[in-house]
C-alpha cells in the first residue's frame, strides 16, 4: 500500500475510440484512512437515527440522482462504450433506493426476535440490530454506476456508512454521482466514493468492517484472504459461466431469441451472461439455423452509438480473451456458424454475435468465463447428460432452461448448481434484484445477494432473568438443551 502523498494518475481508456482520454489520481493509503475516519465518525449518528429518518433521506437522494439522469447516463456510457446496461443503471439505482424505502421498516421488524426461553421460562430474550459501521464496496469495470452503487443501498438503510471504489477502467461516473450525493448532506457524511486501483482497493478492505467486492474470480480471492486476516466478511459476486439447456420439445423460436438476448446484451460482459448452451441432438441444427438467423439481425453501434445493439469491448485486455477462446476452440475441431473474432472500428474493438457449433470440455470456450458475444453449442443426447454437462464447471453463478413445458423445464431447473436458474428464458436475474434472494454455488463467489438488510447487521441478543439468579453452591447444574 502506498505510503506517499501523491500517486502517480492512471490512464483511462476510452473503449470507442481507444484513446486515453482522461486521467484518475488514485487516492493513497493515508488519504483512505482519513476517509474512513470521518465516515466512521458520522455513521453513530446514522445508523442510531430512527429507519423513518435514513428513509426520508435515501429518497431525497433517488430525486437527485433523477435531476442529474441524463449526466450519469451520458458518463457511464463512455465509460462503457455505450452499453445497454448504462442506459437503464441509472433507473435501476433509482428504483432499488424506492422499493427498499417502502419495505425497510418491515424487513427490520422481519429480523427481531423476542421470547421467553423454551428451557428456563423465566430467561426473556429480544434482539438489537447493529449495523457493521463501515462498508467498503469495490466495484467492476462491466456495468460501473450500476454494480458499484446498487450494493451500497441496503447498507445505507441498514444504518452502515459506506466508501466506494468502482473500476479505474470506468470511473467516469463518479463526478456526477458524487454531485447527487453532495446535494444531500446527511447522505454525503456517511457515502462517498473514491477513485484508484487495486492499491486503493487493498487500502480500503484494511480499513473498514465489511466488504462487498464484484470481480473476477482470481481477484476475489484475494480481497477473501485479506478480509480473513482481519475477521471481517467478505461478499463476494465473482464470475461465470453460466449454462443454458435446450431440451427437444423447447420451442426453437423462443429458445434462439432467450439465448441471444442472455449471451449478447452489452456485449456479452455481464456475469450471468450465457456462455455454454447445451441442445438436445434431435433440435441441434434447427436451433443452430434458428439462433445464426437471430444473430444476423443484430448490429454494431458504430458508428452511431445510439443504434445498434453490440458496443464496443470496454477493456482492450477482454477483447483479447475472447479471440483467444475462439482461436482455442477452432484449433481443437470446432466451427465458426456465424461472426468471428474481433474487428477494429474507429478505434473500438467490436464483435459480432459469433456461433460456434463442434464444441467440447476440452477447450477454454466451455470452460473459462469468456465475457464476450460468442455463443458455443454443443450436442447432448439425455436430460442426465444435459445436468452433468451443465454442473460440469467451476462456476454456479446462474443458468436457464427452455423446455416445452415449465414442469419439464423446473425439473431440470432444480437439478443445476447455480444461484439463480432462469426458466423458459435466459438472464432473469434483473429481474430478482430487490425481491429473489440467492447465493452463488462454487468459485462463483460467497455471501448471500437478495433484497435484505439483514446483511449488513449483526444480530444482538438481549437475556433477562426475571426470576432470581441460580446459586452454584445450592443448586445443581441443571442442563438446559
Amino acid at each position: 500500500m502506498s505510503t506517499t502523498s501523491v500517486r502517480a494518475p492512471l490512464p483511462v481508456r476510452n473503449p470507442r475510440t481507444g484513446e486515453i482520454d482522461l486521467y484518475i489520481t488514485p487516492a493513497t493509503g493515508p488519504e483512505i484512512a482519513a476517509v474512513c475516519r470521518r465516515l466512521r465518525a458520522a455513521q453513530p449518528a446514522w445508523g442510531d437515527a430512527p429507519i423513518e429518518h435514513r428513509i426520508a433521506v435515501m429518497r431525497r437522494w433517488a430525486e437527485r440522482l433523477k435531476a442529474h439522469r441524463a449526466a450519469l447516463v451520458e458518463a457511464d456510457s463512455t465509460d462503457t462504450g455505450g452499453g445497454q446496461i448504462s442506459q437503464v443503471a441509472t433507473d435501476m439505482v433509482i428504483g432499488t433506493i424506492l422499493r427498499l424505502a417502502a419495505h425497510a421498516p418491515s424487513q427490520f421488524r422481519d429480523l427481531l426476535r423476542a421470547g421467553r426461553s423454551p428451557a428456563m421460562p423465566h430467561i426473556q430474550f429480544d434482539t438489537n440490530l447493529k449495523p457493521y459501521p463501515l462498508l467498503g464496496v469495490i466495484g467492476p469495470w462491466n456495468a460501473p454506476l450500476m454494480l458499484s452503487t446498487l450494493h451500497a443501498i441496503p447498507a445505507l438503510f441498514a444504518g452502515c456508512a459506506a466508501i466506494v471504489k468502482p473500476s479505474e477502467v470506468a470511473p467516469r461516473f463518479v463526478r456526477p454521482m458524487m454531485q447527487t450525493i453532495a446535494e444531500v448532506p446527511e447522505l454525503a457524511e456517511v457515502l462517498t466514493f473514491v477513485l484508484g486501483d487495486a492499491e486503493t482497493g487493498q487500502a480500503i478492505v484494511e480499513h473498514v468492517d465489511i466488504v462487498n467486492f464484484t470481480g473476477s474470480v482470481p481477484n476475489g480471492r484475494k480481497v477473501a484472504e485479506a478480509c480473513a486476516k482481519r475477521f471481517i466478511p467478505a461478499m463476494l459476486e465473482l464470475g461465470g459461466k453460466d449454462p443454458v439447456i435446450v431440451t427437444g420439445s423447447a420451442d426453437l423460436e423462443r429458445a434462439a431469441t432467450a439465448v441471444l438476448r442472455g449471451a449478447v446484451t452489452s456485449t456479452g460482459q455481464v456475469c450471468f451472461s450465457i456462455e455454454r448452451i447445451y441442445v438436445h441432438e434431435s433440435v441441434h441444427d434447427a436451433f443452430v439455423a434458428r439462433l445464426v438467423a437471430e444473430s444476423a439481425r443484430v448490429e454494431l453501434n458504430y458508428p452511431d452509438p445510439r443504434r445498434g445493439q453490440i458496443g464496443p469491448f470496454i477493456s482492450a485486455r477482454q477483447a483479447e480473451i475472447v479471440d483467444g477462446h475462439i482461436d482455442d476452440a477452432l484449433a481443437k475441431g470446432a466451427k465458426l456458424a456465424c461472426g468471428g473474432k474481433s474487428v477494429t472500428l474507429g478505434g473500438g474493438l467490436y464483435m459480432y454475435p459469433t456461433v460456434l457449433i463442434d464444441v467440447d470440455h476440452d477447450m477454454s470456450i466451455m470452460r473459462d468465463e469468456t465475457f464476450g458475444p460468442a455463443m458455443p453449442v454443443m450436442r447432448y443426447s439425455s436430460e442426465e447428460e444435459a445436468i452433468r454437462l451443465a454442473n460440469d464447471t467451476y462456476y454456479g453463478l446462474s443458468a436457464a432452461v427452455i423446455a416445452g413445458t415449465e414442469i419439464e423445464a423446473r425439473r431440470i431447473a432444480d437439478r443445476l448448481q447455480a444461484g439463480v436458474v432462469s426458466v423458459q428464458d435466459t438472464f432473469l436475474t434483473f429481474a430478482g434484484f430487490g425481491v429473489a434472494e440467492w447465493q452463488s454455488f462454487k468459485f462463483s463467489g460467497m455471501g448471500g445477494r437478495g433484497p435484505g438488510l439483514a446483511s449488513f447487521m449483526r444480530k444482538q441478543a438481549v437475556l433477562v432473568n426475571t426470576g432470581r439468579p441460580e446459586s452454584l453452591v445450592d443448586e445443581p447444574l441443571k442442563a438446559t438443551a
